[in-house]
């Protein structure tokens, strides 16, 4: 029978175990999947590909599995642009049965605990998906893992990296057979305030799935990532998206309720310890926030106060969260909402 010294050594030793797989700083990402054509060109062995109807003209370009504004392309004044974006990857299966179902399975990207499964597929664009909660320097992101025919895992279960949380499908909105692929984002969240924000907006559009709504999570580059982390196994998220255009900023009011200073510190720079009026959050062209500076200004609503100078409408260029061209532009009203998540029930 164990001393209890050494049952204290025992929880110890287990405890700071634990502590060191959850807070860990190196990402150690693998692919979800056994396709690892991202690694060799990616293209169409790697992306699964999309249906357009362009004019008349249609196509399935694979371009249009890959992150970012790569759908819905709209003629403008300064040339075809696609209009809508895509948060993450949508990868391709490698392996179907005799009747064209795809056999994938789908494994966790890194160590992290399962803390959302969505197992009715109407209740979300993602069909059935999966979130799995991940630390690196002491930051919560999230991976997403959507249009699974099947879910293995359940809420509050710890997974190891590569391990099997379900198998590849086509569940969700627009998706056949033909179509079938996993979509994995990566993901920081926004605000844990979401669902009280969602029920004051947008009370006729009920929330199936609680902060692990798609609005709430924003999405950075994860083929990019994968890429880079390939090359430099020491880069660190945030050491990464320092390399993001900052595409537009808004002037936010002081709130006690601004998460994303606590959530992401580092994304703070200058002097955050000083007392200022206001946040001044700069953002990817994708929404993906990237920098937060303290500002004398005084806002009592969220503010535009820079954007990168472009001829074409801003309504194409971000997701609906600009209008205007030039010197017009604006926040619409779905991204004065969208910046009043950020400091919630403020």
């Amino acid at each position: 029978m164990r001393s209890f010294a050494a049952v204290v050594s025992l929880f110890l030793l287990s405890h700071f175990s634990m502590m060191a797989q959850t807070e860990r700083s190196v990402l150690d990402l693998v692919l979800p999947t056994d396709n690892d054509a991202l690694f060799s060109g990616g293209g169409r062995a790697f992306y699964q590909y999309i249906e357009r109807d362009f004019k008349g003209v249609k196509s399935t370009p694979w371009e249009g599995g890959q992150y970012g504004f790569v759908r819905d392309p709209v003629e403008t004044s300064a040339g075809v642009v696609c209009t809508r974006f895509h948060e993450g990857i949508d990868i391709r299966p490698l392996r179907r049965d005799g009747r064209g179902k795809p056999l994938d399975e789908v494994r966790a990207i890194a160590d992290g605990k399962v803390v959302h499964t969505n197992l009715v597929p109407g209740y979300s664009n993602y069909g059935k998906y999966i979130v799995i909660e991940h630390r690196w320097d002491g930051s919560n992101y999230f991976s997403l893992y959507g249009h699974l025919n099947s879910i293995a895992v359940q809420p509050g279960e710890s997974v190891q990296r590569g391990q099997r949380i379900g198998v590849m499908g086509y569940t969700g909105v627009g998706l056949n057979q033909a179509r079938a692929h996993v979509h994995l984002e990566l993901n920081l969240m926004l605000s844990h305030q979401f669902e009280a924000w969602h029920n004051a907006f947008f009370k006729n559009d009920p929330n199936h799935n609680g902060i692990y709504n798609g609005i709430n999570l924003a999405g950075l580059d994860i083929a990019r990532l994968y890429l880079a982390a390939h090359k430099n196994p020491s880069l660190t998220i945030s050491q990464f998206l320092q390399e993001e255009e900052t595409f537009y900023k808004v002037t936010l009011p002081k709130s006690s309720h601004f998460e994303l200073p606590k959530a992401y510190p580092w994304l703070l720079t200058g002097n955050s310890r000083k007392e200022k009026s206001s946040w001044e959050v700069s953002f990817a062209r994708s929404g993906l926030p990237l920098k937060i500076e303290p500002s004398d200004k005084h806002v009592m609503q969220p503010e535009l106060s820079y954007f990168k100078k472009s001829s074409i409408d801003y309504s194409y260029l971000t997701r609906d969260e600009i209008s205007g061209r030039a010197e017009t532009a604006h926040l619409t009203e779905y991204g004065r909402r969208l910046m009043q998540l950020l400091i919630w029930p403020d």
